[in-house]
């Protein structure tokens, strides 16, 4: 079967790999949709420090249901669309001691420390295959990516009435937006791309803030009486938006951390105190959160398709990463599709 290969720094192609069965317990999974993440695109630029090359990457999946395992329990069919939970648990660890799964020490996240789904179908356990065939298969490749994003507002304990800033409006973010939304939150959105502005405005944001074209501390002080927001969700990964969540949030408020910085980060950290804020990190995500993407995803219908910058067939794959990286500004969501 074909597969995507990111061989070196720069490079991909599409390869000949062995073909794969399910062992037992396993699913076989016929992909047809494949979203790029932002760790692809790092892998791509040689900047992933989980990643080892050669790597077959994508951890956002869509596709159906080719054969089952021996031993797998009852509900699941030959035929159903399904989407996967890429990550790993071990079970032993203090995290999988307390039921967070998600934030498993050991995780080997499809694509990142393993291969991915980027290839003709893939073998995975049971328990991580979800079906859903309420949403439209090209659909089914959105659930990933914006659970990450409902995840972060469960850390920030968002509630309705709330006011929430979102620094970063990439897939990531635009979970974190609708998941606020969701929970009856005001949102405001923070980015420096006017396409990406427009897009959150359109899905429901209350305000959107341009930090290359305005202040944004002013701006952020006009917007909430200078009280700051009650949860500030940081979705950028870079140290200016990790001192910005601090800055932002109000007395009392939550930060919550999505992005990882590579560099390090210097803080006034007199405002954790003064402010008394609880300052949470974010990893992966959860079924429950699985869950509530697809009902989101539901409501939305066709509209879901605003989310989807680029589709690229299969068998031109190897162009998907460098079109990314030429047009990163005005691009959401790249998808691979294998008709």
């Amino acid at each position: 079967m074909k597969a995507l290969v990111i061989q070196d720094i720069n490079a991909t192609r599409l390869v000949e790999v062995p073909d794969v069965q399910p062992a037992a317990g396993e699913v076989l999974i016929g992909v047809r949709h494949v979203g790029l993440c932002g760790s692809d695109l790092n892998t791509f630029k040689g900047l992933n420090p989980l990643v080892q090359l050669p790597r077959i990457p994508g951890h956002e999946i869509g596709g159906e249901i080719l054969a089952l395992g021996a031993g797998v329990p009852e509900g699941l069919r030959v035929g159903q669309r399904a989407t996967v939970m890429p990550y790993t648990n071990c079970g032993r660890c203090s995290s999988c001691r307390k039921g967070r799964l998600n934030a498993c020490r050991y995780n080997k996240t499809l694509g990142v420390q393993q291969d991915g789904g980027l290839k003709d179908c893939i073998a995975v356990p049971h328990e991580k295959v979800i079906v859903v065939e309420t949403l439209a298969p090209r659909h089914l490749a959105l659930i990933e990516p914006l659970s990450v994003g409902f995840h972060a507002v469960e850390r920030g304990r968002v509630a309705a009435g709330d006011k929430v800033l979102v620094l970063g409006c990439g897939m990531i973010g635009v979970g974190a937006l609708l998941g606020a939304l969701a929970k009856g939150a005001e949102v405001t959105v923070l980015d420096v791309s006017a396409e990406k502005l427009a897009l959150a405005k359109d899905l429901g944001a209350a305000h959107g803030i341009d930090p290359t074209r305005e202040d944004a501390a002013e701006r952020v002080k006009a917007l909430t009486g200078d009280d700051g927001y009650d949860v500030v969700i940081e979705a950028v990964g870079v140290p200016q938006t990790f001192t910005q969540a601090v800055d932002f949030a109000c007395f009392a408020g939550r930060v919550v951390y999505i992005g990882y910085c590579k560099q390090p980060v210097s803080y006034q950290t007199q405002l954790f105190n003064l402010k008394e804020l609880d300052i949470h990190g974010s990893r992966n995500a959860t079924l429950a959160d699985f869950q509530a993407v697809i009902r989101c995803l539901e409501g939305m219908g066709d509209r879901a398709d605003a989310l989807i910058t680029r589709m690229i067939p299969f068998d031109e794959a190897d162009t998907a990463l460098p079109f990314w990286d030429a047009n990163r500004a005005t691009s959401l969501k790249i998808m691979i599709e294998r008709t």
